[in-house]
Order: structure tokens, then C-alpha cells, then sequence
């Protein structure tokens, strides 16, 4: 690649951040094996510590297997608004550089510095200053990737995680992919990455060898992605203003529910907060989606497209009802509802602004 046209790329990472607030304003968690979840039988880790970790103790993962890998771990509750504050420190951090960032969630997001209000030639040295920065007014650490697109960035950022820096330049892009895993490409999940190697493919070499037809073959519409990043391609650009694809609320229960009145009981909150979010960041959606998991885990979804937006409380409540009628009666215990709104617009209050993500 010429290296004079290459855009620079900064991903950052921050480090277990909800486990690291609560240590950070809790000294006495400090260095100890921490979890961010519920603590009961039902509970779900949110995030862990690096202490926890050592353990196995991983984020998603249910509070009572948690446990067992770590019998000494501590559970602190979730404190969204003090990490989505704290998120905004950091993102103000990042404003200082480049208005290019783009946020993947409340810890970690992509810059564009190519072009940078400092006018610092060096995407490594705006990496350094960032995180320097954010631990000096945070007094928490953030891991960083920076090279010429956001698939290298992003891999990057975890090569020297926690509290690290590692770059990527374009003369290393191929070399670096394809003696990686494709389990460790962002972009591939766990079912492909083992459809993948049941064809034969295990890195990003064997990846690479494939052609861009037999990839689209067998992935769709994904195998021309694919075929770019076993390249180090990725042509896509950090968009600061991203319409959320989905919204959606779901609650595992302390006990297997298994009775009609009581699934709508507990049905009826999800609605109301889906709702409160789609008024708050002022969307509708066309399709809407019930989530249902039993308590053997085995999970199902039902459906609903409708013609035009759900664009009334009182719609969404009916076609959330209705979808969970047409599972009624369970056959066996349920653990956990979910409900999303998904098909996204804008409503006319909104109309012609972009939605951003919250950081």
C-alpha cells in the first residue's frame, strides 16, 4: 500500500471498564477478582476484572458458573450512569483530536486522525497523548490499535491489552492477518469461524487462498468481506453518526415462569422501556421481535413486520402481546423475555438529524 494515501486509524479500548470504575472509586476492590452483575443464581456477568479473569471469569457469563471458576469473587452492582459519565469524559478527550469518532458502545470507540484538529502527523503520538490524557483525568486505562483501517485497528488494540499500544503499519498489514486465527477476526463469530473450519479454513492465510465466488458461496453477501480483510482491505470509513439498528429490553427472572398471567406480568415492562428509549432518542421501528428463553437456555424469537412504523404505545403493547400468545403455552419453564423494536426511522421530529449512539 503507498503509505502517503493511507488513512490513520485509532482504536481504543478502555480497560474492563466497569469492573475498573468500581475499583477505581471503591479502593478496597482494588487488585481483587471483581465482577459487575447480579450475584443470584439468575445473575449475568457484565464485566470482570483482570483479576477475575485469571480465573476464567469472562462478561455474559452466568454469575453461578462465575462462581465456581472463582470462589472469592466479589460482586458490585452496575452503575450505568456513572460509566456512561465517565464515557463522556473520555469521549471529550477524544473531541480535542478529530470530530471522526465513532462509538461501538459506552468503552470503546474508532477515530479517524488522518486529518486532525492538532495537526500531529503521528496517529501513534495522538494514541499515546489520548491515553495519557484519559488516565490523567480519569485514573483509568485504555488499550489502543492504530493502523490504516478499522479491521487492523480494532485487532490491534488487543495485542497489548491491558494498558497498552501496538500499530500496525501498511507495509505489516498482510504479513499480520494471515498468521492470525480467523476465531480472532472481528467480524467472524464462533458458528462461522467453525463453518470455516470445517471447510478447511483456520487462518487468515487459508482464508486468503480462497476466492472471493467460493466465499460468497458459502457466507452470502459476507464472504466479500472476507475476501478483503484475509487482504488487510477494509474500506470502510469511522462514521461519527450511526442509526441504531435495534432497541430492545430483556429480563432473566429469579424463578421459571410457566403461566400466561405472569409472562404478561413480566412481559408489560419490557414494552414500557422500549418504548421510553424509542421516545427518548426519538425513533420508530416497523418490526418487533419477542425473545423467549427457557430454562434449558434453548431460545426462540418470534416476529412481526408491520407496513408502516409503530408509532403508538398502545401498537407496540398489542403486537407484543400477541407475539407472546403464539408461543402460549410454554412447553417448559421460561427464564428470560426480551423484547426489541428493529427497521429503525427517524420520526418527524427528528427527521433530517442524525441519531448517534450514546457513549
Amino acid at each position: 500500500m503507498d503509505q502517503s494515501n493511507a488513512r490513520k486509524i485509532i482504536h481504543i479500548d478502555m480497560d474492563a471498564f466497569y469492573a475498573s470504575v468500581e475499583q477505581r472509586d471503591h479502593p478496597e476492590l482494588r487488585q481483587k477478582p471483581v465482577a459487575v452483575g447480579g450475584s443470584s443464581q439468575r445473575g449475568v456477568v457484565a464485566a470482570a476484572s483482570y483479576e477475575a479473569r485469571q480465573f476464567g471469569v469472562r462478561s455474559a457469563m452466568a454469575s453461578s458458573v462465575a462462581i465456581r471458576k472463582c470462589p472469592g469473587l466479589i460482586f458490585v452492582k452496575p452503575r450505568f450512569d456513572v460509566y456512561k459519565a465517565v464515557s463522556g469524559q473520555i469521549r471529550a478527550i477524544f473531541a480535542e483530536y478529530t470530530p471522526l469518532i465513532e462509538p461501538l458502545s459506552l468503552d470503546e470507540a474508532y477515530l479517524d486522525v488522518t486529518e486532525n484538529l492538532k495537526n500531529i502527523a503521528s496517529a501513534t503520538r495522538i494514541a499515546e497523548e489520548i491515553r495519557a490524557t484519559i488516565w490523567e483525568q480519569t485514573r483509568l486505562t485504555a488499550s489502543a490499535g492504530v493502523s490504516y483501517n478499522k479491521f487492523l485497528a480494532k485487532l490491534a488494540s488487543d495485542m497489548r491489552k491491558p494498558n497498552g499500544l501496538y500499530v500496525i503499519k501498511p507495509s505489516q498489514g498482510l504479513a499480520f492477518v494471515e498468521t492470525l486465527n480467523v476465531s480472532q477476526f472481528h467480524g467472524i463469530g464462533r458458528v462461522t469461524a467453525a463453518r470455516m473450519n470445517r471447510l478447511g479454513i483456520f487462518t487468515g492465510l487459508d482464508l486468503r487462498q480462497q476466492s472471493e465466488a467460493f466465499l460468497k458461496q458459502h457466507f452470502g453477501k459476507a464472504g466479500s468481506f472476507y475476501y478483503d480483510i484475509a487482504r488487510a482491505v477494509d474500506h470502510r470509513s469511522v462514521t461519527p453518526d450511526r442509526l441504531r439498528k435495534s432497541i430492545g429490553s430483556e429480563n432473566t427472572f429469579e424463578y421459571d415462569l410457566t403461566e400466561e398471567p405472569e409472562l404478561t406480568a413480566r412481559l408489560q415492562p419490557l414494552l414500557d422501556s422500549v418504548w421510553r428509549a424509542c421516545e427518548r432518542i426519538r425513533v420508530v421501528g416497523r418490526t418487533v421481535t419477542l425473545k423467549v428463553k427457557f430454562a434449558d437456555f434453548e431460545q426462540i424469537t418470534r416476529s412481526r413486520t408491520t407496513l408502516g412504523p409503530v408509532s403508538q404505545k398502545a401498537f407496540l403493547d398489542r403486537i407484543g402481546l400477541d407475539l407472546l400468545k403464539s408461543v402460549l403455552p410454554v412447553p417448559k419453564g421460561v427464564r428470560l423475555l426480551g423484547v426489541s423494536v428493529s427497521n429503525l426511522e427517524a420520526t418527524e421530529e427528528q427527521a433530517g438529524q442524525q441519531l448517534t449512539l450514546p457513549f
